[in-house]
Parts: C-alpha cells; sequence; structure tokens
C-alpha cells in the first residue's frame, strides 16, 4: 500500500462546536487508502458561531443537543449538519459558560464540511477529543479540492499526526485527480 501526501482538508471543523483548542498522487483504485492529511490544525483564537433550529442541554448527562439545520463557522471553515450533540465533563463546567471538557462531539443527519477550496460530505461523523480522532462515515463519504475527488465509506483522521485512512467497506475506493492541479 503507498502512501500519498494529500493537500489539507479542515475536517477538525467539529470541533468548533466545543469551542476548545485544539489530498496529489498518481491516479489509483484501492481497498483500503492511507495518506498523510497535511495541515491539519485546530484553531482557539477566532471566535465560533453556531446557529441551529433548537438547543437543548441536559447538564446533569453533560451534553448539549444542537438539532435542526446546524451551521458551526469559525475563519473559513463551516461545518453544516442535520444534528450535533456535544459530550463533556467535569464538574462546574457547561457548554453555555464555554468552559467545557469537551470528550467528543457526533455530527448526522447529511454533514457537509468546507474549509476554503476543500469540501467533505459524509452521512455521520464524529471526534474524540481523548483520541484525537475525526471519523466521517457513511453510504458515500466524498472529499475534494477543486476537481480531485476521492470517494470511500470511512474517512479516519488522526489529528496529531496527521494520519489518514479511506476505507471502502467491501467495495473500491475512488480517486479521481486533475493533473493540472499539481503544484510545479
Amino acid at each position: 500500500m503507498k502512501h500519498r501526501r494529500l493537500s489539507p482538508l479542515m475536517i477538525a471543523g467539529l470541533v468548533f462546536a466545543a469551542g476548545c483548542a485544539t489530498f496529489a498522487g498518481s491516479a489509483a483504485m484501492a481497498q483500503t487508502k492511507s495518506s498523510q492529511m497535511a495541515g491539519m490544525k485546530l484553531s482557539n483564537d477566532q471566535p465560533i458561531q453556531i446557529e441551529s433550529d433548537a438547543l437543548e442541554i441536559r447538564e446533569q448527562e453533560k451534553k448539549a443537543f444542537f438539532t435542526g439545520n446546524v451551521k458551526v463557522v469559525q475563519g473559513t471553515t463551516t461545518l453544516q449538519a442535520g444534528a450535533m450533540t456535544v459530550f463533556y465533563r467535569g464538574e462546574g463546567s457547561t457548554v453555555t459558560q464555554g468552559n467545557a471538557d469537551i470528550e467528543k462531539i457526533d455530527v448526522s443527519d447529511k454533514v457537509f464540511l468546507q474549509s476554503e477550496t476543500q469540501q467533505a460530505t459524509a452521512d455521520k461523523g464524529f471526534f474524540d477529543m481523548s483520541q484525537q480522532v475525526f471519523v466521517l462515515e457513511g453510504d458515500k463519504v466524498v472529499l475534494s479540492e477543486g476537481q480531485n475527488v476521492f470517494v470511500g465509506c470511512k474517512l479516519t483522521v488522526h489529528m496529531e499526526t496527521g494520519q489518514a485512512k479511506l476505507d471502502s467497506c467491501g467495495r473500491r475506493v475512488q480517486i479521481q485527480l486533475d493533473p493540472k492541479s499539481q503544484k510545479k
């Protein structure tokens, strides 16, 4: 299995809801594709704007439920989903005060993530803060930057290392690369 260096996709944008810090190669098809996601960064120095049709906070359960047309914006990155659940921990911490220690964030119902020229779509996803792992899943997970397109069913990104893996789930990973997109 070859490793390919891919241009960055700010998949970690889901963490914005928590208010915390924290694809060019040859055309080939394989059942599993591993690669480096260069430049994967989280930003804690820009304001976060979250919109949804409803917000329910269950302090006893340490959960915040954003439902209906969820939109999260920080800088040039936008996340949209039908629903987002934030799981947090810590005595005295709350999402509303911005001091929550986030454990995990789940998004579902047609997830769309865009950062500058990169986009990702999936049925659902999650970010595990303690493991620093982000996963997008669905019948068809699509990553694109310009004319370069990667299609699979599960994308796993290890945020600390930038290592990414695109799985096929019994089918084949599909890649379409535009030779004009390579830097000279």
